[in-house]
């Protein structure tokens, strides 16, 4: 995306709801907002947008139930707030899909699970699943197990991370901020909003504040980390008030310019073939047929069990592999839905067959075309 003028044609789209927000400041969870909010993710279902939420909220909402007014410190008594704050959180959000028509799923993840090449490919695939099936995921991490403190902004960064694992358009931060100022408003009362910037702008890191919400764990440091970190993918981020009425169908059908908009440098197939090539080595090669290595070149698509000749190398479901032609001439690299050693057992294979070959199956294709850039 380039522009706002984009957003409308946005197919995916993450939307991160801020604790600040969502708590109304610490009183118990604003179902009044969540009601709003969810008819407005329904309205961009009803147009034929998949929408992710990651919700902040549990530790809030747990210190409420637990009759608690300042945050521990103490990293189990934040995993016992975020797990009575849970069931409250999602409870929240089942009732109102549910009145707008639409069923929900609680996906709780941590960013170990994304590091993790064949978690992150159970994910992506537990989640297009999902989408499939006109499915709302409501993603948090996963606090009650976290082997760490719970840091500053980690609902920002598992926002973005989700939007790269799903190559989403758009990631929209639901915040208590009007959108990224060139300086702190609540300390400066001539701070001007920034309207649409580069993400990469060098503006942006001397603006930000990193300043925090007794509430909140990020500040607008953390929001401009998970923008940067979206932006590998390809994916626009919007910073906006999330207590504005009908915010997030505004700004993406373009009524009002609210918030700011962070422009990723590259569009979502070179910013994708750029992350795969600088962040993960190759752990293996697959031959193709002359018919699968035309496909795969002309045509863009997935390459099928039917198309490999061969496999070279030992690799797990989930590592990055070469393709080659049979003249050992690289074309493409992608993340693999099998070991070598089942690729082997259905190479040259229908799809249709990969259970009887294997005895179960996790994808029809060896490599999914969102997943495989061309060299």
């Amino acid at each position: 995306m380039k522009s706002r003028a984009d957003l409308k044609h946005a197919q995916c789209c993450v939307i991160k709801i801020g604790s600040a927000v969502l708590t109304d400041n610490g009183q118990g969870l604003n179902r009044s907002a969540i009601n709003h909010w969810v008819a407005q993710v329904s309205e961009l279902k009803a147009r034929g947008m998949n929408v992710i939420l990651v919700s902040s909220g549990s530790v809030a909402e747990g210190m409420v139930r637990l009759g608690w007014s300042v945050r521990p410190h103490a990293l189990h008594e934040l995993q016992a707030a975020a797990s009575v704050g849970q069931m409250g959180l999602i409870q929240a959000y089942e009732q109102s899909f549910q009145a707008e028509g639409y069923k929900t799923a609680q996906v709780l993840l941590t960013h170990d699970d994304l590091a993790n090449r064949t978690r992150y490919l159970n994910a992506r695939a537990t989640i297009k699943t999902l989408l499939d099936m006109s499915v709302v995921p409501i993603i948090n991490e996963n606090d009650v197990v976290a082997n760490e403190e719970l840091r500053v902004g980690d609902n920002d960064t598992l926002a973005a991370i989700i939007a790269n694992l799903m190559s989403a358009d758009l990631l929209m931060i639901l915040t208590d901020q009007d959108g990224f100022f060139d300086s702190d408003p609540r300390a400066n009362s001539l701070a001007v909003l920034f309207n649409e910037v580069k993400v990469d702008d060098e503006l942006l890191d001397k603006a930000a504040s990193g300043g925090v919400g007794a509430l909140g764990r990020g500040g607008m440091q953390t929001k401009l980390t998970a923008a940067r970190i979206a932006s590998r993918s390809g994916a626009a981020t919007l910073i906006v008030p999330g207590l504005k009425p009908d915010v997030i169908l505004k700004v993406i059908d373009g009524v009002e310019p609210i918030g700011t908009l962070l422009i990723p440098n590259d569009a979502p197939v070179s910013a994708r073939k750029r992350w795969l090539r600088a962040h993960l080595d190759v752990k293996g090669q697959v031959v193709l047929d002359q018919g699968a290595v035309e496909a795969i070149k002309k045509s863009g698509v997935s390459l099928l069990p039917i198309g490999v000749l061969s496999v070279n190398g030992d690799f797990d479901r989930g590592e990055l592999v070469a393709c080659l032609d049979e003249n050992g001439r690289e074309l493409a690299r992608g993340l693999v839905n099998y070991s070598a050693v089942d690729i082997n057992k259905i190479k040259r294979s229908n799809s249709m067959e990969i259970e009887r070959l294997l005895g179960y199956v996790n994808e029809s294709e060896i490599i999914h075309r969102d997943n495989l850039v061309l060299i």
